[in-house]
């Protein structure tokens, strides 16, 4: 019964959060909130999807926003070089915006798994360099798409790659080696080594596959907005990821994950952001809110005895 509650935990607390929306205001019973709800959550999903495995793994990763922002200028300052048709600057955008998000996992992955550098160190330390780069290469400014094929990876978009994404790392969680790992080194590392397991590599994966996805969601983000700023653009998103990931069920020590709990989350801080903006409440406080969040995902998780 414990095990079934712990998955089915934070979806029962988002259908009770959006009955409490749906009496106290209008906008929640219209569906196509829902459907602006399912936009908004995509960019900040996609990346709290990769930071399930980090977190699983035993590790944190603070550098996801700075990363966002760093991909997104990265494939908009350079696909133009490409020249060629619309979808050919699509594609281009597309590749460099992975590849550079790739590229920054792999630098916190290096850190963390070769180098033995705590991971809140590291990502701490990344976390700055990748912003710094970011604002360098836009001038501090907003980087332009100037691109009419950009409107094919954008609206209902990113709700489906939000869905295909979750679907993949569920699987990949649950039905594979890797995922068994990721929880086993999270768990007990020593044991995990004993075990013949590359302790290492599983946490360079981990980093190297949330880098991937920063550049997927920085190349959505980028297509929603026709641009993307490296100041603004990102700040944040590491502290929603985690929420995210906490409110959803992983075990903030390790061991334990859920993809479809992470999922839930996501849309869970969502709902709570635009009910506190329907309410009338300021923009201002929504992050004691998510702060508050953590903590109490947190508490009840230890008093569980699942942190342990």
């Amino acid at each position: 019964m414990r095990k079934i509650f712990g998955v089915l935990g934070p979806w029962l607390a988002l259908a009770l959060l959006l009955a409490v929306c749906m009496i106290g205001e209008a906008s929640f019973r219209n569906p196509m909130n829902y459907v602006m709800l399912g936009r908004q959550a995509a960019y900040t999903g996609i990346i709290a999807l990769g930071m399930t495995l980090v977190i699983a793994a035993g590790g944190i990763d603070l550098s996801v926003g700075s990363l966002f922002a760093l991909s997104g200028v990265t494939a908009l300052e350079l696909a133009p070089e490409f020249g060629g048709s619309p979808g050919i600057g699509l594609l281009a955008a597309a590749v460099l915006a992975v590849g550079a998000g790739l590229l920054g996992g792999a630098v916190n992955g290096a850190l963390v798994a070769v180098w033995k550098v705590p991971p809140f160190i590291a990502t701490l330390g990344t976390m700055s360099i990748f912003r710094s780069l970011g604002l360098y290469f836009a001038d501090a400014g907003r980087v332009a798409a100037d691109n009419p094929a950009f409107s094919l990876v954008s609206g209902d978009v990113t709700i489906a790659m939000l869905v295909g994404f979750a679907a993949l790392f569920t699987v990949m969680l649950n039905l594979t080696a890797f995922g068994r790992h990721v929880c086993a080194v999270g768990s007990n590392e020593k044991v995990a080594l004993y075990s013949g397991i590359h302790t290492g590599r599983i946490k360079f994966m981990t980093y190297l596959l949330t880098g991937g996805l920063c550049g997927v969601s920085a190349m959505l983000w980028s297509a929603r907005l026709n641009g993307i700023s490296s100041s603004g653009d990102g700040m944040g998103y590491e502290l929603d990821a985690i929420a995210a990931v906490i409110v959803g069920g992983t075990s903030m020590s390790g061991g334990r994950a859920s993809m479809s709990g992470t999922l839930a989350g996501v849309l869970l801080l969502v709902t709570i952001s635009s009910a506190l903006v329907a309410w009338g409440v300021s923009p201002n406080l929504q992050n004691t809110v998510k702060g508050a969040v953590i903590i109490i995902a947190v508490l009840f998780q230890y008093k569980k005895g699942v942190g342990k």
